[in-house]
């Protein structure tokens, strides 16, 4: 999968159902690593599928990634009629209560059924699953998107996300690293803080993330640990990726930053790409196809460096696609399970 010229270390939205002349113009020229598509780039089937074809073809890799957002419940980008609802992670959170074994076969079964949806549409990574523990101080925008408040837990059914779109085909991306779910605010909002103490964050929220070290994609967070770098939000901060997520959580796949134009973050657009970049993340992401605001960013970022490249490699190795389901029985039995 390795290329002679690397590609930008960035991840670019668009800003409708198909490419304007200026997307065109602009991914040819700045050769984004992958894309990323949200509600307002859908429409239908054919019309998803053609605007993936159409992105990867402006930057002429068949295998360039598209992203997107597809949890369930209050996050997923592709809603009826033409995809199924799929649940909450909090849902699956709440049947390993009553039968582990059982909500780890259904999270399984959402997965596969997602990645089934998703590798027909053209689209290769799923920003999931959310590892978020589930606090009581923390801010609604995580809330149900967690599986529970158990790390050990909420590892096991991210790992079974993980395992379903992985027979699927489709590459995962463990949220927010190291952990989101104590932040009191919304940091697309504001910049969180969170000031419990390191030992405590290991002990938790990091140990959720230090179960699924070996996932192929990681996405951070725009929070600031006090007790490690009370200065810096994740994401820019060379202490917590290096101390932490590289360090403590051992996480050595590809690294995304979260949306970088999220009110957490401060400093002009160029600003923050090189900063997450020099803080150790692997790529850069920018999400609401604003041509200024992407333009800011391209000139922010460099090419992929080796090692995201190889990174880049060993998540197409750890892709293990099966030879099919039967979506209605794997939907049936589904329902059965979380029944």
């Amino acid at each position: 999968m390795s290329r002679s010229a690397p590609a930008r270390a960035v991840i670019f939205g668009c800003q409708g159902l198909s490419l304007t002349s200026w997307e065109k113009d602009f991914f040819r020229e700045s050769d984004p690593f992958g894309f990323i598509l949200f509600a307002r780039n859908v429409e239908s089937p054919r019309q998803i599928l053609g605007l993936t074809g159409a992105l990867r073809e402006t930057v002429g890799r068949p295998d360039a990634p598209i992203l997107i957002d597809q949890e369930g419940g209050r996050v997923q980008r592709l809603r009826p009629p033409f995809w199924r609802a799929a649940p909450e992670a909090a849902r699956f959170g709440t049947r390993a209560a009553e039968d582990l074994e059982g909500a780890l076969r259904a999270t399984w079964l959402n997965s596969r059924l997602i990645a089934q949806e998703l590798s027909e549409l053209g689209i290769s990574v799923d920003c999931l699953p959310c590892l978020d523990l589930r606090h009581p101080e923390g801010h609604g925008i995580i809330g149900d998107r967690a599986y529970g408040e158990e790390p050990g837990l909420v590892a096991a059914l991210g790992r079974a996300a993980c395992q379903g779109l992985r027979a699927g085909g489709v590459l995962p991306v463990v949220k927010h690293l190291p952990g989101h779910g104590r932040a009191t605010v919304d940091s697309h909002l504001a910049l969180p803080r969170v000031a419990t103490a390191r030992a405590e964050l290991e002990e938790t929220d990091f140990a959720a993330f230090r179960g699924l070290r070996d996932a192929p994609w990681g996405m951070t967070a725009h929070v600031i640990y006090e007790a490690i770098d009370p200065a810096r939000p994740a994401t820019v901060s060379p202490s917590v990726i290096a101390e932490v997520i590289r360090g403590f959580i051992g996480f050595d796949g590809l690294l995304l930053s979260d949306d970088l134009s999220m009110q957490a973050l401060s400093g002009d657009l160029d600003e923050r790409a090189r900063a997450c970049l020099a803080a150790g993340c692997d790529l850069a992401l920018h999400c609401n196809g604003d041509p200024g605001e992407m333009a800011a960013v391209a000139k922010g970022c460099g090419p992929l460096s080796p090692a995201a490249e190889a990174r880049w490699d060993r998540s197409h190795a750890w892709l293990s696609r099966d030879s099919g389901i039967d979506v209605a029985a794997t939907l049936t039995e589904l329902e059965g399970l979380l029944a």
